[in-house]
């Protein structure tokens, strides 16, 4: 079944790639049973389509998948009932890598790189 999910077969598949594609179709699903009209529930469905897709190309742009969560949770990120599954969806984003480097002249002169950590976390409530 997995071999026909992405196409590629007697390769291993990524873990990641799975999990992504696992956390899109949970909030692609409780969205699409979210009954509550979004302004932008359009734009999260296009945009959960577009993580789906480089999911299932298996080597996704790790800046894309970073757009297309920034325009999702940007969409439903006030909906509390989605925030479980808008957070399963940006831990898998996070398990990609970490957040590109700022250039030198963008962060202040001593100041750390930043870390993961320091992303804040979708609202709950």
């Amino acid at each position: 079944m997995e071999e026909e999910r992405t196409g590629r077969f007697d390769e291993e598949t990524d873990p990641r790639i799975d999990e992504l594609g696992a956390a899109v179709s949970r909030l692609r699903r409780e969205l699409a049973g979210h009954p509550a009209p979004l302004p932008d529930r359009d734009a999260a469905e296009d945009e959960l389509a577009a993580l789906d897709a480089m999911a299932r190309a298996g080597t996704p742009d790790v800046s894309r998948l970073r757009r297309s969560l920034l325009l999702v949770a940007g969409a439903v990120g006030s909906v509390s009932a989605l925030a479980p599954a808008l957070g399963a969806v940006r831990a898998a984003v996070d398990r990609f890598g970490g957040l590109p480097d700022a250039p030198p002249a963008a962060r202040p002169e001593g100041a750390a790189e930043p870390d993961a950590a320091d992303v804040p976390r979708p609202r709950e409530g």
